[in-house]
């Protein structure tokens, strides 16, 4: 049976192999890593996520996982070298050839997160002077060009960026044009420590297959392709989603249970404060819940509304500045058109709710005070919906990890407070 795995293994592509190992329980993926062919153990590492990565990396000797990182690629290289042990690191370090060992280093001389971090060396450059016919004949005589290649790049005598020149332009070009007569002295580049982030923003604005990155002085340093934007724009997909649960987004979905149990915990553990933050400003209106039973049975409706409420802005508002929509200019005119939104919403639905409940329970006051409580909630949801991911943003922490908890603590005790406290100062004897 092992034989016949691995020979399937063999003729599967790297990224099918880490999909199955993702796929696949750790006593399992084990057996399946042995049963790879060593020569492709880089391709399948670039391609699995940095959870299940780690777990395979530590069962590998250095000596191994130096062979593997051998040819891959520079971007992908100090993605893999960042996320080790620092003692494993070393080992790794050392047991590379002094090639591959001034490569790693030159790929993490570059700010984690920055264009420098997941650009590629594999760059055709040209001289200005060079005609069509000469560049042909090279790249026949080459037989290959790196992959997502849709441009040259033209420098000079040192290094600088001077230009691009497009393969299609180059391709329907007469033989005895230069180079020079072909490029284009007007293209974009990626400055080397521009944020990751905004380098995808660029390729999405601008439908770019590839761009050249250059430092201070536009020296060119190497390119950036879509296939790592794309990888980009999803890991922060995943990274939104899964933190608004309280998840890390390279988490294994097969790792161990008391691991993910440990990483659950903590988020848990904040939820379980905040829910008795609000337990607590029930327990202020004890004696008004314990003579007016009614309260008890509306009193979960209006933080409801105000947490639904909230939560759409708040997502709103975190999607607009992921997409960078969202600035300095424009954030008090968003906080004011949220909050019109809110007073509209409060407006609405406390005019619902009031009927409901005046007709339910037979009570024109009870109705008019969670109508009451449902407007002031509504407004705070959409005030603290809109406020508080610019506000974390200031402060550096990721609204999207953190913003949901806090919202619903703030619609839950707002909410809570306003329907308890006006019902005891209108209806308490």
């Amino acid at each position: 049976m092992y034989v016949h795995v691995r020979k399937m293994l063999h003729h599967m592509p790297a990224p099918d192999v880490a999909f199955l190992l993702e796929s696949t329980p750790a006593k399992s993926r084990a057996v399946l890593w042995q049963l790879i062919d060593p020569e492709f153990h880089g391709d399948v590492l670039e391609e699995l996520s940095e959870d299940v990565r780690n777990g395979i990396i530590r069962q590998m000797v250095p000596e191994k996982l130096a062979d593997a990182l051998e040819d891959m690629d520079t971007d992908d290289l100090a993605e893999l070298l960042r996320g080790l042990p620092d003692t494993i690191f070393q080992q790794v370090l050392h047991s590379m050839d002094e090639q591959d060992r001034v490569r790693a280093e030159q790929a993490l001389s570059f700010g984690e997160g920055t264009a420098g971090s997941i650009m590629n060396t594999d760059t055709i450059t040209l001289r200005p002077e060079v005609t069509v016919d000469v560049i042909l004949r090279y790249l026949r005589l080459k037989g290959e060009v790196p992959e997502d290649t849709d441009a040259f790049y033209v420098v000079n005598r040192h290094d600088k960026l001077i230009g691009i020149v497009p393969v299609i332009r180059l391709l329907t070009s007469t033989s005895d044009m230069t180079v020079e007569e072909l490029m284009d002295e007007d293209a974009e580049t990626i400055p080397v420590d521009m944020p990751e982030s905004e380098v995808a923003k660029l390729f999405e604005r601008y439908n770019w297959i590839s761009a050249p990155v250059v430092d201070s002085e536009d020296r060119l340093l190497g390119r950036i392709t879509i296939d790592d934007v794309v990888d980009i724009i999803r890991e922060e997909a995943e990274h939104s989603m899964m933190s608004m649960a309280g998840l890390d987004d390279e988490e294994d979905t097969f790792a161990p249970v008391m691991k993910s149990t440990g990483r659950r915990s903590i988020w848990l553990g904040v939820n379980l404060v905040t829910a008795l933050l609000a337990a607590m400003v029930s327990d202020l209106f004890e004696a008004t819940l314990s003579q007016l039973a009614v309260l008890a049975i509306l009193n979960t409706i209006v933080p409801s509304m105000g947490g639904v409420a909230g939560n759409q802005t708040l997502t709103l508002v975190i999607r607009g500045m992921a997409l960078g929509h969202v600035s300095p200019r424009n954030s008090r005119w968003l906080v004011s058109k949220e909050l019109a939104i809110g007073a509209l919403n409060g407006v609405i639905w406390a005019v619902l709710i009031a009927g409901v409940v005046a007709i339910w329970k037979q009570d024109l006051m009870l109705g008019a005070i969670i109508a009451f409580a449902m407007m002031v909630n509504m407004l705070a949801a959409g005030l603290a919906g809109a406020t508080l991911p610019l506000l974390m943003k200031r402060l550096k922490i990721d609204p999207a990890l953190a913003g949901s908890v806090i919202l619903t603590t703030i619609t839950d005790v707002v909410g809570i407070f306003a329907f308890l406290g006006t019902a005891t100062l209108l209806m308490m004897p």
